[in-house]
């Protein structure tokens, strides 16, 4: 307004608004009014587009009827969008609509004065201006003027109602918000929290605030609180490292919170600069609400911080960690990064702890925090037993299944350094990390990099169980004791079994307290030279034992004769003393159906016919009748046994032996690792014990099996009485024929050749009424463990039902059939 021609401008303006002739001293107001109204800063309550303006001045002259006056109005405003002079073009576009509306409103009589309000003498008193009502003008507030004065009007108003100060309350709220009372506002124990005094009045709504702001000390003073507690239990070992980490992640948070307080506090100190034309004392630039606005972020976190003490209160090491991520998960972006850089500082223990596991196979776990744990046990038991995975520890961020992965690969490196005396892990670990790109230095490894942990972890535990593959194989040779295993307590090697039978068998037969241990292992390596073991490793054969179990009274030597084998460290770890007892009950099953089989073929061979045919004794018709008969009767029973007893040998060899050995050769080749060897391993000895008739469902049939057994060799020993007593006859009748004299023999055979003839007869007649029973005996067995074997779980066992029963014989004779 400091041009000459602007000024002269607006005074013309001004007069054509004013009605015709008006006095001196109206134009003089109208005229300081305009340039007061020019001169300020209020700005109207639409939006400044110019564009938008002369479409409606152009829209209401159209509207009109005006349209000569619309497409003037546009060629005009073209002209002036061309003049780059004028500037604020909106501004004027603005101002002569505000003018020609107020026109049409009023009559040509009306005036523009006293729609306008006068300037006031005493602009402190000055109200905002508004249109009155038939005003022209919507005017917003005066920031210097209208605005500030209600503003202190108000303040005034409260101070009348309240006794305290506010900037006593801010400076209240700033020591509260570290713990400390104030002069009004206090810690109250039986409330737990901090509350204004009672005796002070202020009114409701600071009240509120202040109670909300107090709020911030509360969970201030449960932070602090947890952090001190927390570095007194870590001199006295009672908080782990995560639970240190944890505590100085929060001190360093409360040491940006302290920064900020320290701001404010400065802040708190410094007024608001008052205007020139202000006559009251300045106002603290801090209030309450600009408080308010302040700590509302710091409130955020400190309540998150309270919430997280809260959770870990009596938590340690990785269940620490996982309560911690369970609360990170959440859609708040700011919560988000707050919590990510805390899990970052609590977590690396934790992942120093995963990578010195996976890679050195050390567990630093002091203070019992981590997921993984260790036992002391012995060598043969390191796999198994040593460690174990403890899932209160384990953190929610780290599956079970890459948990497993660390789990075992550290036993891996532990297995080989304790059990296998091998070092090549070391430079194994050391690629295993190179090839994923991660760094084996201590603090490789944060919060957030469950990617590359699991990475390292799946590399490592591959390259580290093909190292510990190699070495079960090539430097212990697991195949090969496991094939001596197959050969000797498996009865798989058939020449070894058929003459360790022949020799010892004697031995065997009498009282088990009367046989000894260094006899039956002296016979046991005459056995092995004595046959094709004899080619096989001289470390393997120096692992088999002679090993005779307990025993009560009655026992013969073959119900405690065992051999054992010596599985030394490492091989102990898959040939436990659990599995080589099950290895034992095997190889006594075996044991006793080869004694079975050897029985018969000891029944074959003292049934001669043609030398007891061809005796003198024989030449009486009644006994060679009798004798042939019986003789039949006997060879038909031994049928019946040699039939069953062969076909469930053969089904044992190769149904049961054969076929899982070569399944487990399959499965030994393609183990990955240590675990899946043991797997693969556990799986075979099951297979041949639930094959076999001896796991826990077949506890019936196998009961049947053994009165099958117990049968044949009573068979056995009857026939060597049986004919025994015939050989003895035999020799009666030679020694009566050739004596010429008495002597002790002559005098022996007394009775005559009648007496002889009937002695034989009764034990010929004896002997078939035992074939009878022993023939009904074991045919009832027979058909109970025919009977039985449909119903076992397995289904191999079809294979022996259809061997034994192949012609359906049995089945025709059943009467349940």
């Amino acid at each position: 307004m400091d041009d000459p021609k602007s000024q002269e401008l607006v005074r013309d303006l001004v007069l054509r608004l004013l009605p015709p002739s008006p006095s001196a001293s109206s134009s003089a107001a109208a005229l300081r009014y305009a340039h007061r109204l020019l001169s300020s800063r209020m700005s109207p309550s639409v939006a400044a587009d110019e564009s938008a303006m002369a479409e409606s001045i152009k829209r209401e002259l159209a509207l009109a009827g005006r349209h000569a006056d619309a497409l003037s109005f546009a060629d005009l405003h073209s002209k002036l969008s061309l003049r780059s002079s004028v500037r604020n073009r909106w501004a004027l576009l603005y101002l002569l609509r505000s003018i020609a509306e107020d026109r049409r409103r009023h009559s040509s009589s009306s005036t523009l004065l006293p729609s306008l309000p006068l300037p006031n003498p005493n602009p402190q008193k000055t109200l905002a201006p508004t249109s009155s009502s038939s005003g022209v003008l919507v005017l917003s507030k005066d920031p210097d003027n209208i605005r500030e004065i209600a503003f202190r009007e108000f303040a005034d108003l409260l101070m009348e109602e309240t006794e305290v100060a506010e900037s006593a309350l801010v400076r209240d709220i700033l020591y509260v918000s570290q713990g400390i009372d104030g002069r009004y506002v206090k810690f109250d124990h039986r409330l737990d929290s901090y509350d204004m005094l009672e005796s002070i009045r202020i009114p409701r709504s600071t009240y509120t605030m202040v109670r909300r702001l107090s709020e911030l000390g509360f969970l201030f003073r449960k932070v602090r609180n947890y952090i001190n507690e927390t570095i007194s239990k870590f001199v006295v070992e009672e908080v782990g490292t995560v639970g240190q980490a944890f505590a100085s992640a929060l001190q360093d948070e409360l040491t940006e919170y302290y920064k900020l307080l320290a701001v404010l506090e400065s802040q708190s100190l410094n007024p608001i600069p008052s205007s020139a034309s202000d006559s009251g004392s300045p106002a603290n630039y801090l209030s309450l609400r600009r408080l308010s606005v302040w700590l509302a972020e710091p409130m955020v976190r400190m309540r998150l911080m309270a919430v997280l003490v809260d959770r870990c209160q009596d938590l340690r090491g990785g269940a620490m960690a996982g309560a911690i991520h369970g609360q990170a998960q959440h859609g708040d972006p700011l919560v988000q990064e707050f919590m990510g850089r805390l899990l970052r500082r609590v977590c690396s223990p934790l992942f120093e702890m995963v990578r010195s596991w996976v890679l050195e196979g050390e567990l630093e776990d002091v203070f019992s925090e981590f997921f993984i744990v260790s036992q002391p046990v012995k060598a043969e038991s390191l796999w198994r037993e040593g460690y174990r995975i403890q899932s209160s520890m384990l953190p929610s961020f780290i599956s079970p299944v890459l948990a497993q992965r660390i789990l075992r690969t550290g036993k891996s490196i532990n297995f080989l350094r304790v059990c296998c005396d091998d070092s090549g892990w070391a430079d194994t670990a050391t690629e295993a990390a190179a090839h994923v790109g991660t760094t084996t230095r201590r603090g490789g490894l944060g919060y957030g990099e469950t990617d590359a942990l699991e990475a390292l972890v799946v590399e490592a535990a591959k390259r580290i169980d093909r190292h510990l593959m190699e070495v079960i194989h090539q430097k212990f040779r697991f195949r090969d004791h496991c094939l001596a295993i197959k050969r000797y307590l498996l009865l798989g090697q058939g020449d070894f079994v058929q003459y360790l039978m022949d020799i010892v068998g004697p031995e065997l037969s009498e009282p088990a307290n009367t046989i000894s241990s260094f006899q039956l292992a002296g016979l046991l390596e005459t056995a092995i030279r004595a046959s094709n073991a004899q080619y096989d490793d001289r470390e393997i054969l120096d692992r088999l034992k002679v090993k005779m179990m307990e025993h009560v009274d009655g026992d013969r030597g073959w119900d405690v004769f065992s051999l054992a084998y010596d599985a030394r460290v490492p091989l102990d770890t898959v040939f436990t003393a659990s599995v080589m007892k099950r290895y034992l009950k095997v190889f006594n099953y075996l044991w006793k159906l080869r004694r079975v089989e050897h029985a018969l073929i000891g029944v074959w061979k003292i049934m001669k016919p043609n030398c007891i045919i061809s005796s003198s004794l024989a030449k009486e018709e009644a006994i060679r009748v009798q004798f042939v008969s019986v003789l039949r009767r006997c060879q038909v029973i031994w049928n019946e046994m040699n039939h069953f007893v062969t076909n469930f040998q053969d089904y044992i060899m190769f149904e049961v032996l054969e076929v899982s050995w070569a399944r487990f050769s399959e499965e030994m080749d393609a183990a990955k690792d240590l675990d899946d060897l043991l797997a693969a391993h556990e799986k075979y000895l099951g297979s041949i014990v639930e094959k076999s008739l001896l796991g826990e469902r077949s506890q019936g049939i196998i009961k049947t099996l053994f009165v099958l057994f117990g049968h044949i060799l009573k068979f056995r020993s009857l026939a060597d009485r049986w004919f025994e007593r015939i050989y003895e006859l035999q020799l009666r009748g030679k020694s009566k024929k050739g004596s010429k004299s008495k002597d002790k023999l002559g005098s022996w055979l007394e009775g005559g050749r009648k007496t002889l003839i009937q002695h034989a007869g009764e034990v010929l007649r004896k002997m078939g009424e035992d074939l009878d029973t022993i023939a009904k005996e074991y045919s009832v067995s027979l058909d109970d463990f025919i009977s039985q074997l449909p119903m076992q779980q397995h289904v191999d066992l079809k294979f022996l039902l259809f061997r034994l029963d192949f012609t359906e014989y049995y089945s025709r004779l059943s009467p349940s059939k």
